[in-house]
């Protein structure tokens, strides 16, 4: 019994030595003009703010998506874009495991009908076609898939800057198997990926690369500038 008890407050004297994750965030996200709201039952904390004027919102939370274990980041930004275009950024080894499991739904005999609590994400796979091209390097095709209801569209929005972005994370570098989902969709952007508490390098990087991804559909696939 009293192994236990000095393990419980091992436990506790290690959890008191941790950083405020809250305090880093919020000081964090002040310097770059954000608003920061604590945590609720639902969220961690949310950063949000505004980008040429339309509003994003990025929240740490427990994983809405079974393909997510434990924690993640979401993010979302209504940027009016033309709802016409469609482009998805997935980490390679996730969209493999949704083609997987799409395809053991769809080839089980005693399964008449699609599940419909099925996530987007695994219908998108045989909506839109995988695309690619010679301008990015070889390494970001290894570790991402394209899928776009226009070849061009992608091409357009997927800058090289964009994918240099993709390629770096800080160290320890979030490795190619973790989850990770970058798109815009019905006008709007969207970012998910499975997140570690308390990586505050991870988390700047997320935001930075969706902050960078919501200026460059921005600038390039509003109604009035869309192929």
């Amino acid at each position: 019994m009293f192994e236990r008890l000095k393990k419980v407050f091992a436990l506790r004297d290690a959890g008191s030595d941790r950083p405020d994750t809250a305090g880093a965030v919020s000081k964090w996200a002040g310097t770059k003009g954000f608003v920061f709201t604590g945590s609720s039952q639902s969220t961690g904390f949310a950063l949000a703010g505004k980008i040429d004027n339309k509003p994003w919102k990025l929240e740490h939370g427990k994983s809405t998506r079974d393909y997510i274990r434990g924690e993640e980041l979401r993010a979302r930004a209504e940027l009016q874009l033309n709802d016409d275009v469609a482009v998805l950024i997935m980490n390679r080894p996730l969209k493999e495991v949704l083609e997987k499991r799409a395809y053991e739904i769809f080839t089980d005999t005693l399964q008449t009908t699609a599940d419909l609590s099925l996530p987007e994400e695994m219908r998108w796979l045989a909506m839109y076609p995988e695309a690619g091209w010679d301008a990015l390097p070889p390494a970001f095709w290894k570790r991402y898939s394209v899928m776009a209801e226009k070849r061009e569209q992608a091409m357009i929005w997927i800058s090289p800057h964009l994918a240099e972005l993709l390629m770096n994370w800080p160290e320890p570098a979030t490795n190619a198997q973790v989850p990770f989902v970058l798109m815009i969709l019905r006008g709007k952007a969207y970012l998910r990926m499975q997140y570690t508490p308390d990586d505050m390098p991870t988390l700047k990087h997320a935001s930075k690369i969706f902050i960078y991804a919501c200026e460059s559909g921005i600038a390039h696939l509003t109604a009035d500038r869309v192929v």
